[in-house]
């Protein structure tokens, strides 16, 4: 993992000091090296901030260019069939200087244009600049595992990994953009391509851009997930775990040790067992609360035990909640409310004391159907004997409402929001969801793709990569490998989803590896006690004077009402707007500058 940044210019000089105090804002993305190239006469400038896992000499640098410099790359990720693609390549001609996965980016792109993407496996970001026909060529992988934001401000076109850099140049105007600011407490996020200010947007996953020589931009999509509901005769139990342990293979690949992150859960125990299938042994990572009987640590020390690997525990304490909560302001940029982003921040903190890149099972519950909202909807629908109780858009509210942990639908946003704030509640608070409802395969299916294309990048993707390069450590998804997500989506549900158990393939996978009683443990959330969340008292301190209801924002009266009747998850989302407006709002301001709400009067 590594941040990378792209700086273009149609009318003013570059300043390589701007562009090194940019790039500096990224430096704990990548702490190996730092460096900005300046190219064009001072109009194009592109950075690079390593961490070194794969090619650890110096020939493995950013950013890297072509034998003629006429294509300069900056890179984020890991492409995990490199060395087939390097094969390749040489075939054609090419002569590589490095053994880094990067490098065959460029080739890759010096023979094939655009259409590299089609060739990539992996999770990936990254900026080209093409000397030749003066522009940028930016992508970002299919999923959206790595992000990707770009503004456009004045004569500039700037792309980085983070908000944080771009907001960071002289020239760029912080505004808020009052639409995503409203959308956020419907979602618990800012949904793509939007971001929470004005003229910086976010990338969305299996996407490219260009941005020519006069900074136009173009955006095209360059792979699309079609599922379907096909049925096999054949027991497929072995070609998943076939599938599963080759991409843990791929997934492993590194030049330094790594680790996983191992809970109870099915997710990163089948990630565990393969890890050692594949002669691998790990470091494996848990964290635990004390006094709390939900608290996984014990049966992660079990499964390690069984599957002989070593595992280092470390316990969170209550402190640690309210510190991290800060700290996840300056880490993520923009609001996220999910509360599990104190044990992420937490696990990812330890693992980086010991390794550089761990596995992590993010992508289990999508592709096996994990989740509780999945669980719900087929108990219904066996109740009623198939009947669905859901009707296209009625499974958008269904989801909608599963989804929001202290719902804010339209009415819910009227109450909270001054008067002048109404005309940015858009007609359809749910569209985001709607935009991504496919109704013609099995509701189970359409509610899985619905998570695939919201909830996992906006939400537990962007989470888990702040959390983690917050500590310069990476973190690898073997399930959301593109061949294993194209052929779980074309599976019908009854391959992995009964009656008696959810996930029970994965089950099946690992019924000989885990003991069986922590295999029917009921799923639970990477979470913590609930008391970690619900004091009364620490919303009060941080709410009963709110700076969003001093500038004009929200309503005084409303967060009152939620404070007076306990209604702990507004209060969360509130919270955690509340926070991030201190900070890089109010707090970033000069003392003769004033917050100026624009365009509401």
């Amino acid at each position: 993992m590594c941040g990378i940044l792209g700086i273009k210019s149609t009318q003013k000089l570059i300043e390589r000091k701007t562009a090194n105090s940019m790039l500096l804002t990224m430096q704990h993305r990548g702490k190996d090296n730092q460096s900005i190239h300046i190219l064009n006469n001072q109009t194009v400038a592109i950075g690079h901030a390593r961490l070194s896992l794969i090619d650890l000499s110096l020939s493995g640098n950013q950013p890297m260019c072509n034998e003629n410099q006429t294509i300069w790359l900056s890179f984020n990720g890991e492409i995990y069939n490199f060395k087939e693609l390097k094969v390749q390549l040489e075939q054609l001609g090419h002569v590589f200087k490095s053994q880094s996965d990067a490098e065959v980016i460029i080739h890759g792109y010096e023979e094939w244009g655009n259409s590299v993407l089609q060739k990539l496996n992996g999770m990936f970001a990254f900026v080209i600049y093409d000397e030749n026909k003066q522009h940028f060529f930016c992508a970002r992988d299919r999923i959206g595992i790595k992000p990707l934001y770009y503004a456009q401000f004045d004569s500039f076109f700037i792309v980085a990994s983070e908000i944080k850099a771009l907001i960071k140049h002289p020239e760029f105007n912080k505004e808020i953009n009052f639409e995503s600011f409203i959308k956020y407490f419907t979602y618990r996020y800012i949904p793509s391509p939007n971001t929470i200010y004005k003229n910086i947007y976010k990338l969305p996953p299996a996407s490219y851009l260009i941005a020519d020589k006069n900074n136009r931009i173009e955006i095209h999509e360059y792979w699309q997930l079609v599922p379907s509901d096909k049925k096999y005769n054949s027991n497929i139990d072995n070609e998943v775990y076939q599938r599963l342990k080759l991409s843990v293979k791929q997934h492993l690949q590194s030049d330094v040790p790594l680790g996983i992150f191992l809970s109870s859960g099915l997710d990163s125990s089948t990630i565990a067992m393969l890890t050692q299938e594949n002669n691998y042994n790990p470091y494996a990572f848990t964290i635990g609360f004390d006094n709390w009987e939900k608290s996984e640590h014990k049966q992660a020390f079990i499964i390690a035990q069984q599957l002989n690997i070593r595992e280092y525990y470390e316990k969170i304490l209550p402190n640690n909640t309210i510190e991290n909560i800060y700290q996840s302001v300056y880490n993520y940029d923009e609001p996220i409310a999910d509360i599990s982003i104190v044990p992420t921040y937490e696990i990812c903190r330890f693992a980086a004391s010991k390794v550089r890149t761990v596995l992590s099972g993010e992508g289990g519950d999508e592709l096996f159907a994990g989740y509780h909202w999945h669980k719900t909807y087929m108990s219904h629908l066996w109740f009623y004997k198939g009947l669905s109780l859901f009707k296209n858009d009625s499974l958008v509210e269904y989801y909608a409402q599963s989804m929001a942990m202290g719902l804010f639908n339209h009415s819910e946003l009227t109450k909270l929001l001054p008067f002048n704030l109404y005309k940015y509640i858009p007609d359809d608070v749910f569209y985001f969801y709607r935009k991504h409802y496919i109704k013609d395969i099995h509701p189970l299916k359409a509610l899985q793709y619905l998570d695939l294309k919201t909830f996992l990048p906006e939400l537990v993707l962007t989470k888990v990569d702040r959390a983690s390069m917050a500590h310069t450590l990476e973190v690898r998804v073997p399930f959301l490998d593109k061949s294993l997500v194209e052929f779980m989506f074309s599976l019908h549900p009854q391959h992995y989803f009964n009656k008696q158990q959810q996930k029970y393939l994965l089950q099946n996978i690992l019924k000989s590896k885990i003991p069986q009683n922590i295999l029917n443990k009921p799923k639970q959330g990477f979470v913590g006690p609930d008391s970690f969340y619900s004091h009364k008292l620490f919303y009060f301190q941080h709410l009963k004077k709110s700076n969003l209801a001093k500038n004009g924002l929200i309503r005084q009266e409303t967060i009152d009402h939620y404070l007076q009747n306990g209604e702990i998850w507004k209060l969360w989302k509130i919270l955690i707007m509340e926070n991030w407006f201190n900070y890089w709002i109010l707090g970033q301001l000069n003392s003769k500058e004033n917050f100026l709400i624009k365009n509401l009067t």
